[in-house]
């Protein structure tokens, strides 16, 4: 191979450390960015939550919190617009992460302008609501999620009855156990010998202690299904329904219709025994057959096993979930008397924004002590104080973004806040990229994971975006509108002949809208709507 030099001109797009944080804040969520500002704030000495209550500052799309100049304004824009650079001469790869990232030749630093005088951006920003807590409004200290996990959980539950039992201090370390052991749904995970096992540990072969232990565990298995929610501690969903349909029976029943439905119920029981997919398609011929029952006892065993709960713990899991905070609320201005279309006011939700400052003590302190023996010590603060500095602007500017965003999908999307979903229209990405100049990327960071309170509750900024389908009138219905209608066809069927797939898909051509029979199960399958055999009444 023949060695030379030759010169060649190109050009890439190189972050520094100042976009490559705003960047990551876009796309961080509400808790998310909560634990990076905590995180912040023990690193950063010049970072600082205001205390005091100062005045709400006007922020949005016209005035933002602090001046800047105009320099500083191009360097915050460039940080939602990086993946947007595109040279007219050079090519440029479609993925969003293909970016080069700085050498360490180019000294990545967040040294700035080098200045430690106190400038405008250094004074508080954000609203009246602390970075540490959620909304709950009223004053409270404790937050949303700490509220959630204060309520009793199915463990605390089932120790708590546990107490009322007499029990050997073997067999109630043995409830204790196996109530430790159970999944969200109530469920045993695991067989009572890998229990036991995974209690003596690998290297134990002890037989006469494995059985001890199996003893002391069947004795508290039988306590433990006695115990409320029924059916908790069943190793499967057949289990879980035997034990339940048990609990309904009524011993030395005498009137002949608690017999029958004793009947019923023990015909359930030897459904139930079965594989459980015949249940599940409501194979009423087989399960005839199997459990030597009649059609119509059949049937009423069937409508009987669908009032069972199949997940006893799920009501204990609701109470734990994550609580969604909406980032942005969409108000409605209605003015008395009024016949004018609604409108509506967006703003960003006060609860959810940081109020961070820099420490103004620390700040001057470093301005007076310049120079001297410690000079590098000096520098390094001098890097933290600006590193303080970018991350005040950058959650302003992430903040900025997402109201931007927010205000023109609700101007794209007005009719749904006045209407509901079936008036939803479609929307994509590009529309209010290019409405707003920024990239499609940019637009992805600002909707995912960001919700907004609106008067039909609270969504995903994605949640307003779909793909259009075809119309009669050469237009276009959102995906999200079609979902809604086939929501309401369901809704509306009756319960001895359900809608089909292609039923719904002719009714939808009724209205003009071109939506084949697939898609209208896929559609359904997303909305967990069951198909037409089994939403039929028994």
């Amino acid at each position: 191979m023949k060695q030379g030099l030759s010169l060649r001109v190109s050009q890439h797009l190189a972050l520094t450390p100042q976009l490559q944080q705003s960047i990551r804040l876009l796309q961080l969520s509400t808790l998310e960015l909560s634990q990076e500002v905590e995180q912040m704030l023990d690193e950063n000495p010049f970072l600082e939550v205001a205390q005091d209550d100062a005045p709400r500052e006007e922020f949005g799309l016209v005035q933002a919190d602090a001046p800047v100049s105009e320099g500083e304004r191009d360097l915050e824009s460039a940080a939602y617009s990086s993946t947007d650079y595109v040279d007219s001469t050079a090519p440029v790869s479609p993925r969003d992460d293909e970016v080069t990232p700085l050498t360490a030749q180019e000294e990545p630093n967040w040294d700035g302008d080098g200045t430690t005088e106190l400038v405008p951006d250094d004074g508080e920003w954000g609203v009246d609501a602390k970075a540490r807590t959620n909304n709950l409004g009223d004053g409270e200290d404790t937050d949303a999620s700490e509220l959630a996990r204060s309520q009793e959980s199915l463990q605390a539950h089932l120790h708590r009855q546990a107490l009322g039992l007499r029990l050997s201090q073997e067999d109630r370390c043995a409830l204790q156990f196996l109530i430790e052991s159970l999944n969200d749904d109530g469920y045993l995970e695991d067989t009572l010998e890998e229990l036991a096992r995974g209690l003596m540990g690998a290297d134990n072969d002890d037989e006469e202690q494995l059985e001890e232990l199996l003893h002391h565990f069947n004795v508290a298995l039988g306590l433990l299904h006695s115990l409320e929610p029924i059916g908790v501690g069943a190793r499967d969903l057949g289990e879980c329904l035997r034990l339940q349909l048990r609990a309904q029976l009524i011993p030395g029943a005498k009137t002949p219709r608690a017999r029958e439905r004793d009947e019923v119920c023990e015909l359930a029981l030897r459904m139930c025994s079965e594989p459980m997919d015949l249940v599940a398609r409501r194979d009423i011929k087989t399960l005839m057959q199997r459990c030597n029952g009649s059609d119509a006892h059949c049937r009423e065993a069937l409508v009987l096993i669908a009032r069972l709960e199949p997940k006893p713990g799920r009501r204990f899991v609701d109470v734990e979930r994550n609580i969604v905070v909406p980032d942005v609320l969409v108000i409605p201005i209605t003015r008395p008397g009024s016949t004018a279309t609604p409108q509506f006011r967006v703003q960003l939700n006060p609860d959810v924004m940081p109020k961070l400052r820099v420490h103004d003590i620390y700040a001057n302190v470093l301005r007076n002590h310049r120079g001297g023996k410690s000079s590098g010590n000096h520098a390094a603060l001098q890097q933290r104080l600006q590193e303080a500095r970018w991350f005040i602007k950058n959650i302003q500017q992430r903040f900025d973004t997402i109201l931007r965003v927010s205000t023109a999908i609700v101007e794209r999307q007005k009719s749904f806040f006045i209407h509901g979903e079936l008036a939803m229209r479609p929307l994509v990405l590009r529309e209010i990229a290019d409405e707003l100049n920024l990239h499609e990327s940019t637009i992805s960071r600002v909707t995912t994971a960001k919700y907004m309170a609106t008067p039909y509750g609270t969504f995903e900024l994605k949640y307003f975006f779909g793909s259009g389908l075809g119309t009669e009138s050469g237009g276009n219905a959102s995906s999200t509108a079609v979902r809604a209608l086939i929501r309401q066809f369901i809704a509306a069927e009756s319960a001895k002949k359900p809608l089909s797939d292609n039923q719904i898909s002719e009714m939808l051509k009724e209205q003009g809208i071109e939506c084949a029979r697939r898609t209208v199960a896929k559609y359904r399958e997303g909305l967990k709507i069951a198909p037409a055999s089994l939403r039929k009444a028994l």
